[in-house]
């Protein structure tokens, strides 16, 4: 996908961090803070946030499942903003998808905002967006902030979120780069990883750990034989599934041999200069 000038003349932009964030995922947002202040952009956290409701219902008529969605667009668009931007690659889904829904569903959205009638109506008019798509637009000035190149070797994990369905992908969603040119810029290098928009496991973890531990062994060892040295997510669930299952791993299959997971904020910190 082309850059089409995300931010304009502004360098501030509503961030909704989502509960994750804020608990298991805290060195994904601190190190995204300070590395995009770094290039010059302030995430301005909105005022009284929900839960994003975690995953977006794939039931058409489970509209009570997107109010919460919806409450944090009406809070960024109450607070001035036109562009609301968060980390986590689960919240992103939601709350792109539900706005999508807000903009092309006039009954759905008529039984929400009648529904919640203490709230402002909302009419999709807030753009949600993923932080690398603005970096997408910033790659000469990430090279310019660059102190300690990276020099390593990293396979770039999107796993599903971020690119499906297709209408919500931050990038090509069958052979996204996006992260791959994040590296580069970074002074790494990007290894050719097929498996890196194959799926986790997500929330099986809970019920069916055997499913994440084959997934796992599947896609690091692959990142392992096209050289990779580290692997970089962008999704919460996915870094908890690739990081904390790989001594099951270990067990499940005594060949595999494990590698660093990182989220990209922090590889951007580390090449930066930037202290956690």
């Amino acid at each position: 996908m082309q850059p089409v000038n995300i931010l304009g003349d502004k360098m501030e932009i509503a961030y909704y961090p989502g509960c994750t964030l804020k608990t298991n995922a805290k060195e994904f947002e601190e190190t995204a803070i300070k590395v995009f202040e770094k290039l010059g952009v302030r995430l301005k956290e909105i005022n009284k946030w929900y839960c994003c409701g975690t995953v977006y219902s794939l039931a058409t008529d489970n509209l009570m499942y997107r109010l919460a969605a919806i409450r944090n667009l009406i809070r960024a668009k109450e607070e001035g903003y036109d562009k609301l931007v968060t980390l986590c690659s689960i919240c992103y889904n939601t709350l792109k998808q539900t706005n999508l829904m807000a903009k092309e569903d006039e009954d759905a959205m008529y039984k929400i905002n009648s529904f919640m009638d203490e709230e402002p109506d909302y009419d999709g008019s807030v753009e949600v967006l993923h932080p690398l798509q603005i970096l997408n637009e910033m790659m000469d000035e990430v090279k310019a902030k660059v102190k300690k190149p990276l020099d390593k070797k990293y396979a770039a994990y999107y796993g599903c979120l971020l690119l499906r369905p297709k209408e919500v992908a931050i990038d090509e969603y069958e052979n996204p780069s996006v992260m791959e040119r994040l590296i580069e810029a970074l002074g790494g290098s990007a290894v050719d990883f097929p498996l890196k928009n194959e799926c986790c496991g997500s929330y099986n973890v809970a019920c069916n750990k055997e499913a994440v531990i084959d997934a796992n062994y599947r896609i690091i060892t692959n990142a392992r034989k096209n050289g990779a040295e580290a692997i970089v997510t962008s999704c919460p669930l996915c870094h908890f599934n690739l990081k904390e299952i790989q001594k099951e791993v270990k067990k499940a299959y005594p060949d595999f041999v494990g590698l660093p997971v990182y989220y990209f904020t922090e590889i951007m910190a580390m090449a930066f200069g930037v202290k956690k």
